[in-house]
């Protein structure tokens, strides 16, 4: 396997982890001050937070997630066609 494919792959990580607390949100119960919700918490803010930013919520709808994830993956595609075109 690549340099190119495996940062392709931690790309994937990274949305699926964001993806799954897109989910966890709806449940109310959870606690983010505990382990293992607070490292999910803290490591997908550091993609929605400045999108929330820059993008007010719309009542009670966030739509940074979104944004987020379609610029993630604007950048995993071009780090990828980089990475592949130099031969890694």
């Amino acid at each position: 396997m690549g340099i190119s494919v495996a940062i392709y792959r931690l790309f994937d990580l990274i949305m699926l982890l964001m993806l799954i607390k897109i989910f966890l949100t709806w449940l109310p119960n959870i606690n983010w001050y505990n382990q293992p919700f607070k490292f999910m918490n803290e490591f997908t803010e550091i993609f929605f937070a400045p999108f929330r930013r820059i993008l007010p919520p719309f009542g009670m709808l966030d739509l940074s997630p979104i944004i987020a994830f379609i610029v993630l993956r604007m950048v995993q595609i071009a780090v990828f066609k980089i990475l592949a075109s130099a031969g890694l």
